[in-house]
């Protein structure tokens, strides 16, 4: 399987939806792991030996034999996200590991044969990145049998009041205190917010607002605007500026969107990785966010 999807929309939430599903069909008494690897947090020089494992003495500091997460997600699940990060040659031996259902480690001689189920997860467009050659066109359809898009949470905005009324409950249940309620101006303002960051973003500002929320003579915690974090007015502030200074063409959301992300830049003082965190997406995609609206700019000139 392959799960597509921008950066925090719950690609491996999905992955582990769909584990859950086949352990409920074996049955109660199934025990099967679910095995997950983000593919670009492992060095190029380990990421073969994570997979595939090794034997002792097959290169300098392997002084045991240990077995890689295909053996460890045998009959189970393995995860892998971020899949378009993968080397050539480590795409080469992941397909081969795909075709023959074996896996032999580094430095061993024997063939072991693997069961596990793959899914595997992508932030960018695979197909464009076969086409411009970045990815193994085989790999691609090996990987992709069963594909599942989830799309962002700005088009699917019916989800976002339900999803802020089960995060606050569940930081009040961590917590052990009273559910937060929003004042009306605050819900608003969470429910028109587009959410560069996607759920994952939305989780963090629940997570700021309720650390900050504090309840008075045991009553439930009010949250109100001034305690949203400042993307959020300030994302409020921006579309408001964009479409009084030029009601008669409304504001896109690829131009919300920007005028946000530049204005939590400024903020920061141009601080990229600072700025990413406050936006809920991580630093790559924001620079590749930066990058195409400069080559914009230059067509533009």
């Amino acid at each position: 399987m392959l799960i597509t999807g921008e950066t925090g929309t719950g690609k491996e939430l999905v992955a582990r939806a769909l584990h859950q599903a086949r352990l409920r069909q074996l049955g109660p008494s199934e025990r099967r792991p679910f095995v997950a690897l983000d593919c670009s947090a492992i060095p190029e020089s380990l990421i073969e030996a994570e997979l595939f494992g090794y034997e002792r003495g097959a290169f300098t500091g392997a002084s045991q034999s240990r077995p890689g997460l295909f053996e460890t997600a045998e009959a189970g699940t393995l995860f892998l996200d971020e899949v378009e990060t993968l080397t050539p040659a480590v795409q080469a031996k992941l397909l081969r590991v795909l075709q023959e259902r074996s896996v032999r480690r580094l430095g061993g001689r024997r063939t072991l044969p693997v069961a596990a189920r793959i899914i595997a997860a992508t932030n960018i467009d695979l197909a464009e990145a076969v086409r411009q050659g970045h990815f193994r066109q085989d790999l691609f359809y090996r990987l992709a049998v069963i594909p599942i898009h989830v799309p962002p949470l700005r088009e699917r905005r019916e989800d976002i009041p339900l999803l802020i009324d089960y995060m606050l409950a569940r930081r009040a249940a961590e917590r052990r205190t009273p559910v937060a309620q929003l004042t009306p101006q605050a819900r608003q303002l969470l429910l028109d917010y587009n959410y560069p960051g996607n759920v994952r973003e939305l989780e963090n500002i629940i997570t700021y607002v309720t650390a900050f929320a504090e309840a008075t003579n045991g009553a439930a915690p009010l949250i109100d605007v001034e305690n949203l974090p400042p993307q959020l007015v300030g994302a409020k502030r921006t579309a408001t500026s964009l479409t009084n200074d030029a009601p008669e063409v409304p504001a896109t959301l690829d131009q919300l969107e920007r005028a946000h992300i530049l204005r939590t830049l400024e903020m920061v003082g141009g601080n990229q990785a600072r700025a990413a965190r406050l936006l809920g997406i991580d630093r790559r995609t924001l620079y590749n966010k930066l990058r195409k609206w400069q080559k914009d700019e230059r067509r533009k000139t």
